[in-house]
């Protein structure tokens, strides 16, 4: 992994995992903060409090903010052949006392169900719903909780594998 990428991923962590992947990724670059700042136009000032944690926290919570001020809506991905997706009369499913959405993404190759797979989860899906046969792969690229369907052409498999990853959501 790259220095750059250990940051971003530190980023997510902590702010003293962040701070530290800096910090270390500067140390490995044999840069101090002066040249730091020259090469990337941010006065030494700037890069102290970020390396302080305190700009770059305010930012991410910021940010936080505003996504939680959205109206986002809990959302299953169903992954599937077209054939298979047209036959779902149901946009919804209800688990306790949450509705669900579940929202298509059509695929007819272990190539398109990974991008799928990925695109679903960059999306805010909260679990994915696929066939046996890619669902381990599924599970291997994603964060998400994952429920295999039989391929089946009729509704009730894929409802029934979405109420199951639904109830992963809640329960784990």
């Amino acid at each position: 992994m790259s220095l750059w990428e250990k940051v971003v991923q530190s980023s997510l962590k902590s702010d003293e995992a962040f701070r530290k992947a800096l910090k270390q990724a500067l140390e490995e670059a044999r840069m101090d903060t002066k040249r730091f700042s020259e090469l990337s136009e941010v006065s030494e000032s700037s890069l102290y409090k970020i390396l302080s944690g305190e700009r770059y926290r305010k930012i991410v919570k910021a940010l936080k903010r505003s996504e939680d001020t959205e109206e986002t809506e809990l959302f299953i991905a169903v992954i599937a052949a077209r054939p298979t997706l047209d036959v779902l009369e149901t946009r919804y499913i209800q688990i306790r006392d949450h509705q669900i959405r579940l929202k298509e993404y059509a695929a007819t190759s272990l190539e398109e169900v990974i991008v799928a797979a990925v695109r679903a989860q960059q999306e805010g899906a909260k679990a994915i719903v696929c066939a046996p046969i890619v669902s381990t792969t599924v599970e291997k690229i994603t964060d998400v909780p994952v429920s295999a369907c039989p391929v089946v052409q009729c509704r009730q498999p894929i409802l029934k594998a979405a109420e199951t990853a639904a109830s992963k959501i809640f329960y784990e």
